[in-house]
């Protein structure tokens, strides 16, 4: 399955929606990400443990949710929400620009978009639900005017690889080494 093109809409299963957190969202930010970093391979996708996020104040959640809400445009979190309200999913958008240096230290060519913090909830994976999260992520960075759509993936995390290989991206051959090994670099192929 593809990511829609540009100005398409995402195939968002029924009783889904996708969109931005609200600065006042904290506190389910916050329990999300708790959520994810209890996920088995956690400890290949997420640069924290569960414990380091867990010990960190209110007032760290609160400025993360809202240097990332509706409203802000170097950086966007979305998330998805079942038909009964429950948060089943997130991704951020991180827009790095031409000339800066990137997270791993590396120059960043041009302007593009980095997909950060990717989880989804089991029960919800194998629905569409991560790939109309991932439509609404991009068409979002698109509109911000990026050049390229970018990831890194843990070499061992297979099952996110699957995913992302499955929406349209592929490896662009550079890689960094991270904490828990090789991370790979991928891009989204032009629509």
């Amino acid at each position: 399955m593809k990511l829609p093109a540009r100005g398409e809409s995402p195939n968002l299963p029924e009783g889904y929606r996708v969109r931005s957190v609200r600065a006042e969202e904290w506190r389910q930010v916050r329990e999300l990400r708790l959520v994810a970093l209890r996920d088995p391979v956690a400890r290949l996708a997420f640069l924290e443990t569960y414990e380091q996020a867990a010990a960190r104040p209110d007032g760290f959640w609160q400025e993360r949710t809202e240097n990332a809400a509706e409203g802000v445009w170097e950086r966007r979190q979305f998330v998805v929400e079942s038909g009964a309200g429950e948060w089943v999913g997130t991704v951020t958008v991180l827009v790095e620009e031409a000339g800066t240096r990137d997270f791993f230290g590396g120059n960043v060519e041009r302007r593009q978009a980095h997909l950060v913090g990717v989880f989804l909830r089991d029960g919800h994976r194998g629905k569409g639900v991560g790939e109309a999260m991932f439509a609404v992520a991009v068409g979002w960075a698109r509109q911000a005017g990026v050049e390229r759509v970018r990831l890194f993936v843990n070499e061992g995390n297979g099952r996110a690889e699957a995913f992302y290989r499955r929406v349209g991206f592929e490896a662009s051959g550079v890689s960094v080494e991270g904490d828990e090994g090789r991370e790979l670099e991928y891009v989204l192929r032009p629509a």
